[in-house]
C-alpha cells in the first residue's frame, strides 16, 4: 500500500469509502485463530472474503462456531491505524445477511464484544498499527500462528 493509504488516527481528512455488500462466505475456507482458551466458540476468518480498501480498512467475514455446530458470522471492517472496528452486517440462521443498524466505529481494546477482532488483528489482521500490504500477508500470518502452536 502506498503512503496515502497509510492513515493516522489524527487524519482529519480520512473518509470511509462506500462499503461493498457482504460477501458470500464458505466454512471450508476458514483460517482459524485463537480468541481465548476459555471460549466455547471456535473462530475463523474466511480468507476469500478479506479485502483491503483504498481507505485503509481491512474488511472480512468472521465466523464463530459452537461445539453444537451453530454458526454465527459477521461482516466487519477494521482500521489498524486507530484500533477500531465496525460491524456492517450479521449473518442469520436462515442464511441471509442483516445490515447492522447504527454501526459506528468503536475501539477493539478493552471490550468483550470486540475481543475476536482484537485477536484477529494481533494474529495477522494488522501489522502492528499498520494495514498489512496484502491479503496474502494476512493469511500467511494467521497460518504461521497456527504452525507455531504445533512446534
Amino acid at each position: 500500500m502506498g503512503a496515502a493509504a497509510q492513515l493516522t488516527p489524527s487524519d482529519p481528512d480520512w473518509k470511509e469509502l462506500e462499503t461493498p455488500p457482504p460477501p458470500a462466505f464458505e466454512l471450508s475456507r476458514l483460517v482459524p485463530f485463537d480468541v481465548s482458551i476459555h471460549s466455547a466458540l471456535q473462530f475463523g476468518v474466511d480468507a476469500g472474503t478479506i479485502a483491503i480498501g483504498k481507505d485503509g480498512v481491512v474488511r472480512y467475514v468472521i465466523v464463530a462456531r459452537s461445539a453444537s455446530g451453530a454458526v454465527n458470522a459477521m461482516y466487519e471492517g477494521m482500521r489498524c491505524s486507530t484500533g477500531e472496528v465496525r460491524t456492517y452486517a450479521r449473518h442469520n440462521a436462515s442464511g441471509g445477511w442483516s445490515r447492522a443498524d447504527n454501526s459506528d466505529w468503536r475501539s477493539m481494546w478493552g471490550n468483550t464484544a470486540t475481543r475476536h477482532t482484537l485477536m484477529f488483528a494481533k494474529q495477522g489482521g494488522c501489522t502492528g498499527n499498520a494495514t498489512p500490504r496484502s491479503v496474502d500477508e494476512i493469511v500467511r500470518s494467521l497460518r504461521n500462528q497456527d504452525l507455531e502452536k504445533i512446534r
